[in-house]
């Protein structure tokens, strides 16, 4: 019954912003720490950012200071904004959730393409 839904994916051009969101159905959502994750093309997929349920966050040194990830508890979304993109963050990232039950779940992926 869990799914994820994410959205905001794009083309921006280097130095750029945007902002994806994923909106979560089928959990008690505030229960669960969410995180984003991506994968570029040859390359295994990476944390990108984690949220808890008591709202500490947790960001790859690669992305710290230009994204900030966060979460509404009551539309059951987390979001990701960033910031001074650059041509290396080009990914597929994913939403994910981690439930009290220690069970994965994970959204379709939005595109991220960030041109140079």
């Amino acid at each position: 019954q869990v799914q994820l839904v994410e959205s905001g994916g794009g083309l921006v051009q280097a130095g750029g912003s945007l902002r994806l969101s994923c909106a979560a159905s089928g959990s008690i959502f505030r229960l669960n720490s969410m995180g984003w994750y991506r994968q570029a093309p040859g390359k295994q997929r990476e944390l990108v950012a984690t949220i808890s349920p008591e709202g500490s966050t947790n960001y790859a040194d690669s992305v710290k200071g230009r994204f900030t990830i966060s979460r509404d508890n009551a539309k059951s979304t987390v979001s990701l904004q960033m910031n001074s993109l650059k041509p290396e963050d080009t990914a597929v990232y994913y939403c994910n959730q981690y439930d009290i039950y220690g069970r994965n779940y994970w959204g379709q992926g939005s595109q991220v393409t960030v041109s140079s």
